[in-house]
């Protein structure tokens, strides 16, 4: 019993914030997953101590308070047969209700001890579950923590992937943007010369028109004009 409640006080005295910092050091929560175990098979094992110094506790106590019991009723029969006057009954009472008592007092002593192992069994069993439960607290939070700190291991590299291509990348970039640039600019030259083409034909036909109705005056203001 002593060994375990040794570990269980080891355990109780563990440092938290040392156990979380070894764990953000080794970027893994295997440290505090191996105190959770050694907490929970030791809580086990603790409940078990628990459950049997407490059944010792109740059995001497019932023992006890039975001879307590038995020496208050050997102490009235000595009374009573002392009165009636027969020593020899209260002599052999007497030294009955003696030995009754030394087991009395025994026995109050045990109670008395095993009711402190039992406290002390107790109070641990109390320490090591709160104890637990702040761990199990801290390691919620440090799996986040990790998580986060992954996803952003995984961006950095990312990024450093993107600036190690970053040339790459431009050039390539760049000459397909240079390609759309000069399509851009041979459409612009086509449109520009069917725009020319068509003003061009649009100038003649005007000319045209301008010329014959020109010609028409002059032929009318002569009289030649030509009849239908």
């Amino acid at each position: 019993m002593t060994s375990l409640l040794d570990k269980v006080q080891t355990l109780i005295s563990a440092n938290l914030h040392w156990l979380v910092d070894q764990a953000l050091k080794q970027n893994s929560i295997a440290v505090i997953n191996q105190y959770i175990r050694e907490v929970e098979d030791n809580l086990e094992d603790l409940s078990e101590a628990v459950a049997t110094v407490g059944g010792q506790v109740k059995t001497l106590r019932r023992k006890h308070d039975e001879f307590q019991a038995k020496a208050a009723e050997l102490d009235r029969n000595i009374d009573l047969f002392l009165q009636e006057g027969r020593e020899d009954l209260a002599r052999a009472a007497q030294s009955k209700l003696n030995s009754t008592q030394r087991l009395v007092e025994t026995y109050a002593q045990q109670l008395e001890q095993m009711q402190r192992e039992y406290q002390s069994l107790m109070d641990a069993r109390l320490k090591l579950e709160a104890k637990l439960t702040t761990i199990k607290q801290e390691r919620e939070q440090l799996e986040a923590l990790l998580e986060l700190a992954k996803s952003k291991e995984i961006t950095v590299r990312a990024i450093k992937s993107l600036d190690d291509l970053a040339g790459v990348g431009d050039a390539d970039v760049a000459r397909i943007a240079e390609s759309i640039r000069e399509r851009l600019d041979r459409a612009s030259a086509e449109g520009e010369m069917r725009a020319a083409t068509l003003d061009r034909q649009m100038d003649e036909i005007l000319d045209r028109q301008q010329l014959d109705a020109q010609l028409a005056a002059r032929k009318a203001r002569l009289g030649l004009a030509s009849k239908e």
